[in-house]
């Protein structure tokens, strides 16, 4: 089967998706993909160096010390041997026959037309072992800015509706929460434009940022947790910060709260 796709860029970094291994192993619909005796784990497009996927295999053992790991790279040049129990193999959307119970593309559809989108989500979703989830995302260079969707299985020819956009950002360095609109999933950055609903929750999360402003002398892990508040009021309940304390400023909203 040849790979389905096309070689990126490749640029990566050690713990450049660190922001999402952590949300990975909070995540009920990551928990429970990951639940089965022996389940598999795939990266797709891990780059230039495959550190961003020995460290979310890390991560994932976390959940479930049985899960496999491969990584998949379209460019042959970047396939290495397999080391630290994660396999290495070309691959793309396709999986390379693999039928794994959580994939990860990050900085892959980034790199595409958005016409392209939903086709490269038809293929992975198809894909996918029954329960199966799909993360789909974005970040900056150093991995302080990152937002990603989440998706699930569904059968072949089916374009999957996604579940949820997360946002994650490192406290000290955005002045909003709009600044991350420069790393929305393909299917959205083009949409951050008056009228559509990703430009109003960012609008209004910078809103509820600003009416945080007292809180800005106890650090801003704290102005942001009284600025979810406020939006998930505002949304009623449809944006949410989780409850549990985190490091990163940290926001989860249901599809239809953003979808084009």
């Amino acid at each position: 089967m040849p790979p389905e796709g096309r070689i990126t860029r490749g640029t990566t970094g050690l713990n450049r998706l660190r922001r999402s291994d952590r949300w990975s192993v909070h995540s009920p619909d990551v928990v429970a993909a990951l639940g089965g005796p022996s389940p598999l784990a795939v990266d797709v497009g891990y780059g230039a160096r495959p550190d961003t996927t020995l460290e979310w295999a890390s991560w994932l053992r976390r959940v479930n010390p049985a899960v496999r790991v491969t990584g998949l790279e379209i460019d042959p040049a970047r396939v290495v041997p397999g080391r630290d129990g994660v396999d290495f193999a070309r691959g793309g959307f396709e999986l390379a026959g693999l039928r794994p119970n959580l994939v990860r593309a990050f900085n892959v559809l980034r790199q595409y037309d958005e016409s392209e989108v939903a086709d490269a989500w038809s293929t992975v979703a198809s894909r996918l072992a029954p329960g199966g989830v799909f993360v789909e995302g974005t970040c900056d260079e150093l991995g302080r800015r990152c937002c990603w969707l989440t998706l699930a299985a569904t059968p072949a020819g089916i374009v999957p509706t996604p579940r949820t956009l997360t946002l994650a950002w490192h406290p000290g360095y955005s002045e909003h929460p709009s600044d991350l609109a420069e790393r929305l999933p393909k299917a959205l950055i083009h949409h951050n434009v008056p009228g559509e609903r990703i430009h109003a929750l960012l609008t209004l999360a910078d809103r509820c940022w600003d009416e945080a402003a007292g809180y800005a002398t106890y650090g801003n892990r704290i102005r942001w947790r009284a600025a979810a508040t406020l939006l998930a009021e505002r949304t009623d309940g449809a944006a949410c910060a989780p409850r549990r304390p985190v490091r990163d400023n940290l926001l989860t909203v249901d599809w239809g709260l953003v979808a084009p």
